[in-house]
């Protein structure tokens, strides 16, 4: 192998890796705005994202709406905690404003223990 054969491969290897980074660059910017556009001919969905908050880098909350019910979702350490709660009302700007709602105990989380269904044979 000359020296010729050997340039050749590297600065054809640094084509191949530059065209990977372009894919990737134009995949990350372009890639939310195109899966959105198919996400909207596809009609009304009953699983939606509401809102996300990373609390640290292992742990966060997700704010899913299904159907007419919201549900608050701790993801992270191999555990998941599920707060079923209502959507809030919010009052139309010609509408009064409603009066404050009694303040109610918050309910605990159901706790999955995945573990558990790892011992069971899940494989």
């Amino acid at each position: 192998m000359n020296v010729l054969d050997f340039a050749r491969a590297i600065f054809g290897l640094a084509f191949v890796l530059g065209l990977i980074g372009l894919c990737a660059w134009a995949a990350r910017r372009y890639a939310p705005q195109l899966l959105a556009k198919l996400g909207a001919e596809r009609g009304e969905r009953r699983l939606q994202v509401m809102e996300t908050l990373v609390l640290d880098p292992a742990r966060r909350l997700v704010l899913v709406r299904v159907d007419d019910e919201e549900r608050l979702i701790l993801l992270g350490e191999g555990r998941e905690l599920i707060e079923p709660r209502q959507p809030a009302e919010r009052p139309t700007p010609a509408a009064p404003a409603p009066e404050p709602a009694p303040v109610e105990t918050p309910r605990p989380f159901a706790r999955l223990n995945l573990s558990a269904l790892n011992k069971g044979g899940l494989k």
